[in-house]
């Protein structure tokens, strides 16, 4: 079968991009990466793609909040972006990916600031939630390891109970619970489950090697980020 068509959104700021790229084809998808401004441009590229990751980093440097202006040149595009999701087609942010698409309203939530009020940068563990609807972590049954590196990824929500309930709790928190976020949640999807949000950073353990603890028996192909970007790549190969 072809290898599916995979969209990387980027902005002024996010530095990301070409590590999603290089999960994305080692998860088999061909890979293009587009400006917000190129989507604005041309709508069309949402389109022509089978799945799309909004990448992390530090948009426009987090001017007037994390993702806000991300969030605010995507909102031009903002039917398109939920014909891309209405469609089924598998749609994740991660980390400031993660802000932009709370902020545009794709995703359930919001995200603050740290609760310990500094940015933080270290690895974490991270269980899926088997009851999760969410495509992108469908059948995960090892614990992700990865690394976050943010300053604004407490995620909070007025009834987390009822988001887990409904199948849209996706990861939690393992090993530590690093910024404060409400229930330990780590990764929300939508209702629909092609959608998924989360702060950490899967595509910055993609090979074993990766890991801190790589030489001393840690982090191995089992725990890798990568299983998260081939859930999206089968799901949209299997539309």
């Amino acid at each position: 079968m072809s290898r599916p068509t995979a969209l990387v959104l980027a902005g002024p700021g996010t530095n990301r991009d070409r590590d999603v790229a290089a999960a994305l084809e080692l998860a088999g998808a061909n890979v293009s990466i587009a400006l917000t401004r190129d989507v604005l441009d041309d709508p069309a590229l949402l389109d022509r793609a089978q799945l799309a990751v909004v990448a992390g980093g530090f948009s426009h440097a987090d001017a007037l909040g994390a993702g806000r202006m991300m969030a605010l040149d995507l909102a031009a595009v903002g039917d398109e972006m939920r014909g891309f999701v209405d469609a089924g087609k598998p749609l994740i942010g991660i980390c400031n990916g993660f802000q932009v698409l709370t902020r545009t309203r794709l995703l359930p939530g919001a995200l603050g600031h740290n609760a310990q009020g500094d940015f933080d940068c270290r690895w974490v563990v991270l269980d899926p939630v088997g009851s999760s609807r969410c495509v992108w972590t469908a059948g995960l049954t090892h614990p992700v390891h990865c690394p976050i590196a943010h300053g604004e990824g407490r995620y909070v929500h007025p009834d987390p109970a009822a988001l887990a309930d409904a199948g849209q709790v996706a990861l939690r928190y393992r090993s530590t619970n690093p910024n404060g976020s409400v229930a330990d949640i780590a990764g929300v999807c939508d209702r629909s489950g092609v959608v998924l949000g989360l702060m950490p950073h899967p595509e910055n353990h993609i090979v074993a090697r990766q890991h801190p603890h790589h030489r001393r028996g840690g982090g191995g192909h089992e725990h890798l980020g990568l299983r998260i970007f081939e859930n999206g790549v089968r799901h949209a190969k299997a539309r």
